[in-house]
């Protein structure tokens, strides 16, 4: 019997059409389940069941809208629940009014060629599908508007993560010379903490414990709290800051009026100091990339560069591990002190030897 439970709820499983059916019977009572599930049958052989998914009336734009509402709103940190709407913007200017039962793989992909065309990056193409993924997941399993996703269907872009790109010294001293007082502060503790940039913009006092030198992380990707040692650059950055500390707000680093510095600003005067300091192509996430990256390079394990960071995995550390021979050599210089201390002991047997014949 096509028949299973979903928590205590009893479902069926029926083919019409040539397409596997399931729907819940909504009862936890066996027999009822059972009789519910036999009239589908019945009504099925009496071609009386011409029953329609609700995905036939819905459209993108509702299914979207009930996503950002009720999914990404509730679950989501509000930086990521932003850049949901902004991918969904793309998605509904789009489908937006095509019901949801209408949106085929070929449909999908005229979307992905759509999009190539006006010079979208594969990693947010793949973002903005990821997101209609999701959106069309819930509409199956939990709404039931729709019984299949027809995003699963749909091969990702191929997107290069080959991109390596971190600062040397003598970079790090051109662009801080070409940078004004108060954005070299935050260029300094960024290279110095790895911070990503909503975190430093968003930094207050009351995460900073100057006489113990750490800071505590509590907004982040992965909604951890975190509290972290301080560089001692990074220590003297927050230490002057301190003594200019703005009486009307809390945040370490604020604009003229005291209010946090808005995002597209602090980005303006970046790009124009690479543009001074020759260093075009640099991105503000090379910042927290050259922080990670100097780090494997001065030997440090990759687990403690992850903790660091607060990286999810080590594999997501993996990526900044980008060695030169000079970071390698420690190891070969191992096989050097293994033949060392292979003579060594070598010798040392020999001349006991020729002691004891003595």
């Amino acid at each position: 019997m096509g028949m299973y439970k979903r928590g205590r709820t009893w479902w069926m499983r029926f083919n019409y059409r040539g397409r596997q059916i399931r729907r819940s019977t909504e009862t936890t009572n066996r027999k009822l389940a059972e009789k519910i599930y036999c009239k589908y049958l019945t009504e099925i052989a009496e071609r009386k069941w011409f029953k329609r998914p609700l995905g036939e009336k819905k459209t993108f734009r509702e299914m979207i809208q009930k996503y950002l509402i009720e999914y990404s709103a509730r679950n989501k940190a509000q930086k990521t629940h932003i850049r949901d709407k902004s991918l969904a913007d793309h998605l509904v200017k789009f489908f937006g009014d095509f019901t949801l039962t209408s949106i085929t793989p070929q449909f999908i992909y005229k979307y992905k060629t759509k999009r190539r065309d006006e010079g979208a990056s594969p990693k947010t193409i793949n973002n903005e599908l990821g997101l209609m993924h999701h959106a069309f997941n819930l509409s199956i399993k939990e709404w039931e508007w729709i019984e299949e996703n027809p995003v699963s269907k749909i091969s990702k872009e191929r997107v290069d993560n080959s991109k390596e790109r971190w600062l040397t010294f003598e970079e790090e001293e051109r662009l801080l010379n070409s940078s004004p007082k108060w954005l070299q502060e935050i260029i300094l503790f960024s290279l110095e903490t790895g911070l990503r940039q909503g975190e430093v913009l968003n930094l207050q006092w009351p995460q900073v414990d100057l006489f113990r030198k750490t800071i505590t992380i509590t907004e982040q990707k992965n909604r951890g709290k975190d509290t972290l040692p301080l560089s001692q650059r990074a220590w003297e950055v927050l230490k002057a800051r301190a003594k200019i500390r703005h009486l009307k707000t809390n945040f370490v680093f604020y604009n003229r009026k005291g209010n946090r510095i808005d995002a597209r600003n602090l980005l303006r005067a970046f790009y124009s100091a690479t543009k001074k300091s020759n260093l075009e192509g640099l991105r503000w996430h090379d910042l927290r990339h050259t922080f990670a990256s100097r780090l494997v390079q001065s030997g440090v394990d990759l687990y403690t560069v992850q903790k660091l960071g607060r990286w999810r995995t080590i594999n997501m550390v993996m990526r900044y591990g980008h060695h030169y021979p000079e970071s390698l050599r420690r190891g070969v210089e191992v096989l050097d002190e293994v033949r060392k201390k292979f003579s060594t002991n070598l010798a040392q047997s020999k001349e006991k030897g020729v002691t004891n014949e003595l």
